[in-house]
């Protein structure tokens, strides 16, 4: 049986939410996962869109990258 094991460089989530802290929550969870496989936060770009009725919706897009 033949193993190849490729390194993750560079990796892009997606995430969203209600409220900016459950966006908080799931970004953190997700950095400390991504911590077990050498990656770490790039850059993170969020925005933030109100609906026709007045409800929010947060928005996140977050860069890993490989540790050097």
């Amino acid at each position: 049986m033949n193993f190849t094991l490729d390194i993750i460089e560079d990796k892009i989530e997606f995430f969203e939410a209600t409220d900016i802290q459950t966006l908080e929550k799931k970004i953190n969870e997700q950095i400390e996962h991504n911590k077990a496989i050498l990656l770490e936060v790039h850059h993170v770009s969020h925005q933030m869109h109100i609906g026709p009725n007045g409800e929010r919706f947060y928005s996140a897009v977050v860069h890993f990258k490989a540790k050097k």
